[in-house]
């Protein structure tokens, strides 16, 4: 007897059957990063510049939508090139 009843509690007989709860999921994983320091890439349809601009990739976050990357790239301005900041979808930037 099992404390004082007849038959094995649910969660003994779950205990017993030898199937366990499913494993939990992977955590999510940032892509791939080769190097310590930042990395150069290519940034496709940026703000401020045309077409597709070189720039260097400095972290990863993730983001609700998805992975998202803080590059650093130039633009022309009315005084010369302009240093820009700023965090893309991982589908806009392109290893170098």
């Amino acid at each position: 007897m099992h404390g004082g009843r007849s038959r094995p509690s649910l969660g003994e007989r779950a205990a017993d059957s030898g199937v366990g709860p499913p494993p939990a999921p992977d955590p999510p994983r940032p892509p791939p990063r080769t190097a310590a320091a930042g990395r150069h890439c290519w940034v496709h349809a940026p703000p401020g510049g045309d077409g597709t601009v070189p720039g260097l990739l400095v972290e990863w976050r993730q983001h609700s939508g998805g992975w998202q990357g803080r590059v650093a790239y130039a633009v022309p301005g009315p005084h010369g090139a302009v240093l820009v900041e700023a965090w893309f979808p991982a589908g806009s930037l392109e290893q170098r």
